[in-house]
């Protein structure tokens, strides 16, 4: 049972703040096996140059190993857990066939005690919350997330709070999926895709009330370019107030607005990109209204 809190405003720093409090969640010991050092990066690569910016800082964590990759067996939920390095919470789960903990990215409607069953011959009657095969045993219409992009290297898409994808159709050795953002691909049938919808539903109403609560998450400052000197921004300089005098650049120059960020290599499994469906939105509204 998941409970908003809203703090009363006693200080600045609690007067929009709100949280979410979540009886499920337990605060047992962790298991060592499934944790694992996590350095912090600072948004630098491995040569010491920044390629995210407003990164660094932060509170000391440690990462979590969750079971991405699906392998054949049927284990027990035992408890849910809050993971710091994403919004999903985490369900912990006791394998009948190995006798070992492991940890998954938890799905609405999961209840402690449930039976999981990672298999790749599931059939249709058999398949509940949680359970995870390939696209090819799973019916049309479903919702899933944790999807594979190529069987047997694990899930990478729909991981985080309140996501999920739909399986809309299977032609020949592919399932068309549409992702949240309206966009549409094709996925192999061989690929594993667990069942429901993640859980968390209500992270975006998490309001973290002051700056310093951003810092603690590793989140530095974000400073605009006007506001800075030449040498620091395109944007920067100026005697008085400006804006900027050119079209919306990053420090090095590179435009920001109107143009695409993917690169020129186009993913011929994308069959609607989520860019093109927002400029047909935007003409669709004069005339009436839009389906896809």
């Amino acid at each position: 049972m998941v409970s908003i809190k809203k703090y009363n405003p006693i200080t600045p720093g609690t007067r929009f703040k709100v949280i979410l409090k979540n009886k499920k969640l337990e605060k047992n010991k962790l298991e060592k096996k499934l944790l694992s050092k996590l350095n912090k990066k600072g948004g630098r690569n491995n040569c010491g140059r920044i390629t995210i910016r407003h990164r660094g800082g932060g509170h000391k964590r440690l990462y979590r190993k969750i079971l991405f990759k699906r392998k054949n067996f049927i284990g027990s939920v035992c408890n849910f857990e809050y993971d710091p390095n994403r919004t999903a919470f985490l369900a912990k789960i006791f394998s009948f066939d190995t006798s070992e903990y492991f940890y998954i990215i938890s799905p609405k409607n999961l209840i402690i005690g449930d039976i999981i069953n990672y298999n790749i011959k599931l059939n249709f009657g058999k398949l509940s919350i949680g359970d995870s095969t390939i696209l090819k045993n799973i019916p049309v219409g479903s919702l899933i997330h944790n999807i594979e992009l190529k069987p047997g290297k694990g899930g990478q898409l729909v991981r985080t709070a309140g996501n999920f994808a739909q399986l809309i159709e299977k032609v020949n050795n592919f399932a068309r999926i549409r992702l949240k953002s309206g966009e549409q691909r094709l996925v192999s049938l061989d690929c594993f895709a667990s069942l429901g919808i993640i859980d968390n539903l209500d992270h975006r109403l998490i309001n973290l009330g002051k700056a310093g609560s951003k810092r603690w998450l590793g989140r530095r400052p974000s400073v605009r370019g006007v506001a800075m000197n030449p040498v620091d921004h395109p944007h920067g300089g100026g005697e008085g107030r400006t804006s900027g005098g050119r079209p919306s650049v990053t420090p090095k120059g590179l435009c920001t607005k109107g143009r695409p960020t993917r690169k020129k290599k186009v993913d011929k499994n994308i069959l609607i990109m989520a860019r093109v469906l927002r400029k047909l939105k935007k003409k669709s509204t004069r005339k009436g209204k839009f389906t896809y």
